[in-house]
């Protein structure tokens, strides 16, 4: 983006509080640097370059994102984004401005100064752009360059593959190349995928997919991150590949090629050999070249710098003699190297000094290592290596190491304890652990106070290979996945983390219980520890949205295999809970998700656990109202209610309070709607807020947004302003995908109605943004109806007619019918302005008869409205439209939906002043209008003031 010859180089722009630094993509408020996105601080950089130039959308979109295409909408929302870190508009100062159909400007004065080191604000080290990415190692020796040359061919080729043996530190150069690479991607747009925690190829998708945050629907993950990846500029490191090389070179090549804009960065000890693929063969590390003399000399290669690293932390405090100069370069020689394999040689320094280490190595088998494994099979790259390393240990070490190998990713030491030790004599295990940690063969990775531990991969395969060999693998497998189910039961995870609380504390043990629950439910396994196992996992993976898919998997296995003694017990029930619940956010199918929320009902009712009878109840309410069956939603929610009347406490009567507010909304009856909301409030305010929130959504944010509709409708319209603009905030920064598409889908339409047209259409594309991110297909459906309602309002007529057809096709694929009237009454609307009266009086009327079937009444005085205003497009006046606007307003007055019956009570006022009954036009209009507060300029209002003007 920073262009060297312009004339501002080497020099600071300040502006208000602010000081931009563009060559070094800098910007500080007050000295302190400010957090901006990296398209933010492009167009940021842009602009103000050419201030007071208008910058049009093309031009702006040309210069930050040279030789991409994007939508409109990405630049809507970095521009939104920089106003934001700008904090423009607060106390009326205004830096980036939007000058309506031509594009924007940079209004503040700048002032230009040469950038000096007093002035320079001190940048923070900026965080890695994504939470998988691991730690960069503080010392990287003798590969920065490659580090550079990788970076390099990254960003022009695309697609590279890190290949080499094991242990020369492809790992390590990756993540070095992907800190280097920060500045080029978007925030949080790097994503590292370790594929050494899965064990079937299959499940490379998986892997993939729960790396990007990819919300997953159904058995095939594939194309949910395509969807996920498609236009976006990201890195995606695939680490670790050779042991599922077929699937991710096979899912590599196909997202390279779907997604122009996604850089992929793989390591593995083979090449990929795949179209788009560039290999870069990583070389040993520089080992001392000719004679050695001194210990200078031989410091000056890195592989006797990392030699002299690992020795001084096994344990070895002297600096390197001159004396022991050349035979640390001979070990260093002999290991070709290779990273790994000086790590674990010198690991022993500590114990045996440097010349017993060398005199070690000399009297064992020479180590079968190579700076190349071509033409080797897997695993024997590091094999003599691995296999010196571990005729080093002791009896028990050997065991303890070998079976340790069950475990992926980290452990604890009490989970090693139990699976890999003897009940017997835990001292010896204990020390045997201590002795492979000090070995460096178990590596300690210490996070948030807690101690884990870990194997490297190739020690873990190589360890495998052992317990394989010694018969132990089925018992061990046995024990690792008891001691899991053992771990969760004792827990009791239902209760720490169905309210959102130390969710994170688990975590570190997600890898091994997926392990766990795939040997249990394979050919070898053993299912009656898998379904204990589930029944306690599922909290864990209902807590976390990429997990949601494993979830309702391995609920739906148990539940295939649970024993006749668990049937109609508490086990079926847990499982049936985590398999409702999974399968309602996911929306795969809907009868699913119906079955086993009835049956959950069943047997939660049959043993008498009245809270998760409450809770599958508001999820059954939630089921009905997505799939339009509104009076269903309704009888399900007094159920819920008269149940928590029961039993329940202050925070079970509020959501049924709200449960019964929203499936009022949605029968018409806004009255009810907003007394029951009410209720809900009064009951939460002493209530901790946590108390609303179940596995991450939270009713009571959930409540405001449908609190808003009806508080607007039933005329109180800027309170119901206030109340969307309340959930919008309260939800903005929610991790959980559906509640944020549901409160924003809920409010865009309050600030539409209530004249708020261009905060509407932000928000809107971000909750469409949201939806794709997540594969949230429906939501994504709902949100482009609303652009497309939008974009006719600002006069987009055609576009926004093509758009709400597209979106009301998706939404009755997914079976997701709560919007479709709305869409349909929008459509119809849209038809009218292009003088398609006929397709829009069919749209109307198709959508009249489905409210008729379905006993719907909430849009039924909108519907009678819009197909009045057709019927007057056709022949004003008109009888027939005068019946329709007047059933719409007996209707609405039921509902006590004001805000309709103004809407329709205005256009019946304009058919009788036509007419030449101004006077009962006038008295029709402040019947109604006098209702209102008066301090809304929405649409309804301000046009039934112009219409009494002009009666006046």
């Amino acid at each position: 983006m920073w262009d060297e010859s312009n004339p501002d180089t080497g020099k600071s722009l300040y502006f208000g509080p602010f000081q931009l630094i563009a060559s070094e993509r800098l910007l500080a408020k007050n000295g302190k640097q400010v957090a901006i996105g990296g398209r933010a601080l492009d167009i940021l950089i842009a602009l103000t370059q050419r201030p007071g130039e208008i910058l049009t959308g093309d031009e702006l979109t040309k210069l930050v994102w040279r030789g991409l295409t994007v939508e409109d909408s990405n630049l809507r929302v970095h521009i939104a984004s920089l106003r934001k870190a700008l904090a423009d508009g607060e106390d009326d100062t205004r830096y980036v401005l939007n000058v309506a159909g031509r594009g924007y400007t940079f209004a503040a004065p700048i002032r230009r100064e040469p950038v000096t080191p007093e002035r320079s604000p001190t940048a923070e080290t900026s965080e890695p752009r994504s939470q998988s990415l691991p730690h960069a190692l503080p010392s990287l020796f003798g590969r920065t360059e490659t580090v550079n040359v990788l970076s390099l061919l990254v960003l022009s080729r695309r697609f590279v593959t890190v290949v080499g043996p094991g242990g020369i530190g492809k790992t390590t150069v990756a993540v070095a190349v992907a800190y280097s690479l920060r500045q080029e991607f978007e925030e949080r747009a790097i994503y590292f995928v370790d594929l050494t925690l899965i064990q079937d190829a299959k499940q490379v998708p998986n892997a993939v997919a729960s790396a990007l945050g990819c919300f997953v629907q159904g058995p095939e993950v594939e194309p949910f991150i395509l969807a996920f990846v498609s236009g976006k500029k990201i890195l995606v490191v695939l680490d670790n590949c050779e042991h599922v090389i077929s699937a991710a070179a096979a899912l590599a090549e196909r997202l390279f090629h779907a997604a122009p804009s996604l850089h992929l960065l793989a390591t593995s000890r083979e090449a990929l050999r795949v179209d788009g693929e560039n290999v870069h063969l990583l070389l040993p590390l520089d080992t001392p070249r000719g004679e050695v003399t001194t210990a200078s000399q031989a410091l000056g290669s890195p592989a006797v710098k990392l030699f002299m690293e690992k020795a001084a932390s096994s344990g070895h405090r002297l600096s390197l003699t001159d004396a022991e100069a050349p035979t640390v370069a001979n070990i260093c020689r002999r290991l070709d190297g290779i990273a790994l394999a000086i790590e674990l040689v010198a690991s022993r320094v500590g114990t045996f000094g440097i010349q017993g280490t060398f005199d070690l190595m000399g009297n064992d088998a020479e180590l079968q290592l190579q700076g190349r494994r071509n033409a080797v099979p897997r695993h024997q790259t590091l094999q003599g290596m691995l296999d010196w390393s571990y005729n080093l240990l002791s009896n028990i070490e050997q065991e303890v190491l070998s079976r340790l190998s069950i475990f992926v990713g980290q452990f604890t030491f009490e989970a090693a304890i139990e699976v890999a030790g003897s009940s017997e004599d835990t001292i010896r295990t204990t020390n045997a652990i201590a002795s492979l940690v000090d070995k460096s063969l178990v590596w300690i990775s210490p996070a948030d106070g807690v101690i884990t531990y870990r194997l490297l991969d190739t020690t873990r395969v190589y360890a495998a290979a052992k317990l394989a060999a010694s018969g132990e693998t089925h018992a061990v497998a046995m024990r690792h996945a008891q001691y899991f189910a053992d771990f969760l039961k004792m827990r009791e995870t239902e209760d720490l983390v169905s309210h959102g609380h130390n969710v994170e504390a688990y975590a570190p043990h997600i890898g091994n219980i997926r392990q766990a629950l795939g040997w249990c439910f394979s050919s070898s396994g053993n299912v009656c520890i898998g379904i204990e196992l589930t029944s306690h996992a599922a909290p864990l993976f209902l807590a976390s949205f990429p997990l949601l898919a494993e979830c309702s998997n391995w609920c739906s296995k148990a539940m295939a295999t649970l024993l006749p003694s668990d049937r109609g017990q508490r086990r079926e029930l847990y499982l049936q809970k985590a398999l409702a619940l999974s399968s309602m956010y996911l929306w795969d199918d809907s009868e699913k998700v119906k079955a086993a929320l009835e049956r959950g009902l069943e047997l939660s009712e049959k043993l008498g656990e009245d809270r998760l009878q409450h809770y599958l109840l508001l999820g059954l309410n939630v089921f009905f109202t997505r799939r339009g069956e509104f009076a269903s939603a309704l009888g399900v929610a007094k159920r819920a209610a008269a149940l928590s009347e029961k039993f329940g406490g202050v925070a079970e009567n509020a959501m049924s309070e709200w449960a019964l507010a929203a499936s009022h909304h949605v029968a018409g009856n806004q009255s009810a709607a907003v007394m029951h909301g009410e209720r809900g409030f009064r009951l939460a305010v002493n209530t901790a807020p946590s108390e609303f929130v179940y596995f991450g959504y939270d009713y009571h944010v959930r409540a405001l947004g449908t609190y808003a509709r009806s508080l607007w409708i039933s005329g109180a319209q800027t309170k119901g302003i206030a109340k969307a603009r309340e959930a919008i905030s309260r939800v903005i920064d929610s991790s959980h995908p559906v509640l944020f598409c549901a409160v924003l889908l809920d409010s865009i339409p309050v600030m539409h109605w209530g004249g708020q047209s261009e905060e509407a259409f932000l928000f809107c594309e971000q909750v469409i943004a949201h939806a794709v991110r997540y594969s949230l297909h429906a939501q994504k459906a709902v949100g482009l109806a609303l652009r497309g309602e939008l974009m006719i309002a600002r006069g987009e007529v055609e576009p926004g007619v093509n758009m709400l057809r597209d979106a009301l096709k998706t939404m009755g694929d997914n079976q997701y019918h709560v919007q479709t009237l709305a869409t349909r009454r929008a459509l119809a609307e849209g038809l009218r302005r292009l003088g398609d009266y006929d397709e829009a009086l069919f749209m109307i009327n198709d959508a009249l008869n489905q409210a008729d079937q379905a006993s719907t009444t909430l849009w039924l005085p909108s519907l009678l409205h819009a197909k009045g205003e057709v019927l007057m497009a056709i022949s004003t006046p008109s009888a027939e439209a005068e019946a329709c606007l007047t059933r719409s307003i007996e209707i609405a007055r039921r509902q006590n939906a004001l805000s309709w019956e103004l809407g329709a009570a205005t256009s019946l006022a304009r058919i009788w002043a036509q007419k030449g009954k101004s006077a009962e036009a006038k008295s029709l209009i402040l019947a109604v209008h006098s209702r209102f507060n008066g301090d809304i300029e929405a649409w309804e209002v301000s046009s039934a003031r112009q219409l009494l003007d002009e009666l006046r």
